[in-house]
């Protein structure tokens, strides 16, 4: 990698935090922190603390976020930075974007860095669109004059312009991302960085940002940081990616072959029977249960799959219905399905769905659950809930052996005709 091309060097960098409360402690242990700092000395609470894996207890009161990562990139480079859920990525990606400071470790970058992080990042909700695209530009380092001249450019990618004018807090979260988006990369920085608020957007926003990305960086020249659960967006943007397992980076190298390492071990995601425990409005999804004559986190494809979804009610709502969705493993939804929109009423109650056999093919699905009230409304939406896996046994003694695609329907009619 030539040193003058390098616009981002990451050395050593780490983040401790301490479980359970907010803070990095005690006042003792902060007196503690400043009073070895005060001295030269090292900071004694550096040399305990878990590892991130947030499926294990920890033993120790404090974990390491991110531990230990270097890499560096170019200027015009799509960085592609993928891994599980609390693997490091937001952490690393706040780090580099000044929102908070590493435990240890040192960033080196050239130019201005604009993140987008989170819906409404940056954004003062008080504030109207257009003045948020000011108060933004004015963070970058901008002169107004800069601002002006970008402005219509702005508003009009964002397809924001009936609401430009009113305060930010009456925006939906597809149009705060929306615009969001478009100051972040019309406002030039040389640094883009950006987490999975893209999935927010609608698809045809969605397209309109990846090619604004690609636009950015093999037009313009300028360096972006790209995290996404969708694998499809990855190969199709990013020039190079690093795999982050447990806060630790675990491979480095050209995209396709980071998504074929971070695939290949995704097999301890696989569970038929999930605890989840996530509520809303006194509605509670609480586990998702599998059933097949399959192992654990596996089924057979020539047998119904049927899922069990408990609910908790704890007040009366309005018109509810369950959906599930069948996605692969690089984020592409196949299908998805839904119970009958009804008035729910208190209670436990389960949500009971059978996918007929001879569906699904032997390949891996990760499942997500949406709760939609009113039609129209996400109550909860539940991504990536648990990953199951397709296994081919003999059906009546006959193997039909692999086959491509996302799906394997067996009830096709198939006849042969004389002519």
């Amino acid at each position: 990698m030539e040193k003058t091309n390098v616009i981002l060097k990451v050395e050593d960098i780490s983040k401790q935090y301490r479980l359970g409360v907010v803070g990095t402690g005690t006042i003792g242990d902060d007196l503690k922190r400043w009073w070895y700092k005060v001295r030269g000395k090292e900071d004694p609470f550096l040399k305990v603390g878990d590892v991130n894996d947030r499926s294990q207890k920890s033993e120790s009161d404090y974990v390491w976020a991110i531990k230990d990562i270097n890499f560096q990139v170019r200027q015009g480079e799509v960085l592609g930075i993928i891994g599980k859920n609390g693997a490091g990525k937001s952490t690393l990606l706040k780090i580099l974007s000044r929102v908070t400071a590493p435990t240890t470790g040192e960033i080196k970058t050239k130019g201005r860095i604009a993140s987008l992080l989170e819906v409404g990042t940056g954004f003062h909700h008080e504030l109207t669109g257009r003045e948020n695209i000011y108060l933004n530009g004015a963070i970058l380092g901008m002169t107004k004059a800069e601002i002006t001249e970008k402005i219509d450019e702005i508003i009009s990618f964002s397809g924001c312009e009936r609401y430009i004018d009113t305060p930010v807090k009456r925006y939906s979260s597809g149009m705060t991302v929306r615009l969001a988006f478009a100051v972040a990369a019309f406002l030039e920085p040389d640094i883009l960085v950006i987490d999975e608020v893209l999935a927010v957007g609608d698809a045809e926003f969605q397209r309109k940002a990846v090619g604004k990305m690609q636009d950015i960086s093999k037009g313009e020249g300028r360096t972006v940081l790209f995290v996404s659960h969708n694998m499809t967006a990855v190969k199709g943007l990013c020039t190079r990616a690093i795999v982050l397992e447990h806060g630790n980076i675990a491979f480095e190298g050209a995209t396709n072959d980071a998504v074929d390492f971070y695939l290949s071990n995704s097999n301890d995601l696989l569970s038929s029977e999930v605890t989840i425990n996530e509520e809303k409005d006194g509605f509670t999804v609480e586990s998702l249960k599998i059933s097949n004559n399959g192992v654990d986190g596996s089924f057979n494809i020539y047998e119904d799959l049927m899922f069990d979804i408990l609910i908790d009610c704890k007040k009366e709502q309005n018109l509810i219905n369950i959906n599930i969705f069948l996605n692969s493993i690089d984020a592409i939804t196949i299908f998805a399905t839904c119970s009958e929109q009804e008035k729910q009423e208190t209670g436990k109650y389960i949500y009971q769905c059978i996918i007929p056999k001879g569906t699904l093919n032997n390949i891996m699905y990760n499942i997500d659950i949406m709760v939609v009230e009113n039609g129209e409304k996400a109550l909860l939406n539940l991504k990536n809930v648990t990953t199951i896996e397709g296994n081919e046994e003999d059906r009546d003694g006959a193997w039909l052996g692999k086959y491509p695609g996302l799906l394997r329907p067996q009830n096709f009619q198939w006849k042969k005709i004389k002519l």
